[in-house]
């Protein structure tokens, strides 16, 4: 497969409401779409880093100036013959991860058109149908989340996620126990607490969640290690997952007992599915996260969440849950409570709407073969 053109965008993506986390408040997602053209193929790709360096050091202008300046001179012309040999070529550039995803997801999107075959079947998945659960932000009140999780409960999703900040305390989870003792649940700190914050973990113990989710720094392994020996309730790493490398790292020194794997944070699809097989290799269960991208970047997380090691309802959120109108077609929709089913079409399953792009584009680029 040459790469003949290479197109990207910059574009903002309006939330239907704030999304507060550990590390801040976004009213807008901003997300790089990368289109690889080869042999009248257009295969997407997109990632949606921070706007600003918060969730870890990439954001969003960033990931484009990278992209347009570095990745796509360094890719165009090129006969990409795998996902491996991709990174393979940009294999000496530090970091990037997230920019380096948009372009892995865009050739397996291509990739997997040029097989005639949707790439979730492409990649070995097995489930047709995938478990997705729900994820709540910081909210004012204990009222406004109880409120909340119960709407989730209703909509028939398997389990509920909490966002956990310094804003928040122990008693409003133990609000949420009391009132909905059977509920599956944990929260995601987000890299927001340290070791210091020993005694409150002790007393997280106590609610019965199915795990902590990033409790300490985003760069961090050695003091999840120490945490986990310190505390009953599973740690599951996210933020500190980059790459296989740190995936092997983590489970050598016994970081983490879960994985959350988001495609984009780990430089890609291709790199996705290392770290999954890794786990299941390593008897780690793994589930899927997602950096509320339109349904072409939540595409290759679907793909991956169709295999085999993905044992926890994972992060693929229906369109209607974050944006007025998806900036993607076809919408991604809950096919039965608590599910979401694997794309029939061929490729990664969805394209972006060219008109949002159009209108809702930063800074555009085009990058051709001469």
């Amino acid at each position: 497969m040459i790469i003949e053109q290479i197109d990207l965008y910059h574009v903002r993506m309006p939330l239907l409401e704030p999304w507060v986390t550990a590390y801040g408040s976004q009213n807008d997602i901003e997300s790089l779409f990368v289109k690889i053209i080869s042999d009248g193929i257009s295969g997407w790709g997109e990632c949606a880093p921070s706007p600003l360096p918060l969730y870890n050091s990439e954001f969003s202008a960033g990931a484009f100036v990278v992209a347009r300046d570095i990745i796509a001179p360094r890719l165009i012309g090129r006969r990409v013959i795998s996902g491996e040999f991709l990174h393979e070529i940009l294999s000496d550039l530090k970091g990037h991860q997230f920019a380096k995803s948009a372009f892995d997801g865009a050739w397996w999107d291509a990739h997997s058109q040029h097989h005639k075959t949707p790439l979730w079947s492409l990649i070995g998945g097995t489930k047709e149908r995938v478990e997705v659960g729900a994820d709540i932000p910081v909210l004012p009140s204990t009222d406004e989340l109880l409120n909340r999780v119960e709407i989730s409960m209703k909509g028939g999703f398997p389990r509920i996620k909490l966002k956990f900040n310094r804003q928040c305390t122990v008693d409003m989870i133990k609000q949420v126990r009391d009132a909905f003792p059977q509920l599956i649940m944990h929260i995601d700190c987000n890299s927001g607490f340290t070791l210091d914050d020993i005694a409150m973990f002790q007393e997280l113990d106590k609610l019965d969640l199915k795990m902590i989710e990033q409790p300490l720094s985003y760069d961090d392994l050695v003091d999840h290690a120490e945490l986990r020996r310190t505390i009953k309730t599973p740690i599951c790493l996210d933020e500190s997952i980059t790459s296989l490398h740190r995936a092997q790292k983590a489970i050598k020194i016994g970081a983490c007992d879960w994985i959350n794997i988001k495609t984009s944070r780990v430089g890609g699809l291709t790199n996705g599915i290392a770290i999954h097989d890794f786990c299941e290799a390593s008897s780690v269960p793994v589930w899927i996260g997602g950096m509320l991208e339109s349904a072409v970047g939540q595409g290759a997380s679907l793909a991956l969440t169709t295999k085999s090691n993905v044992n926890y309802p994972s992060d693929i959120f229906p369109s209607d849950r974050f944006f007025a109108e998806d900036f993607s077609y076809p919408d991604i929709c809950i096919s039965a409570p608590g599910e979401i089913a694997a794309p029939s079409r061929n490729g990664i399953g969805f394209a972006p709407k060219m008109n949002f792009l159009n209108k809702h584009s930063i800074a555009k680029a085009s990058i051709a073969l001469q």
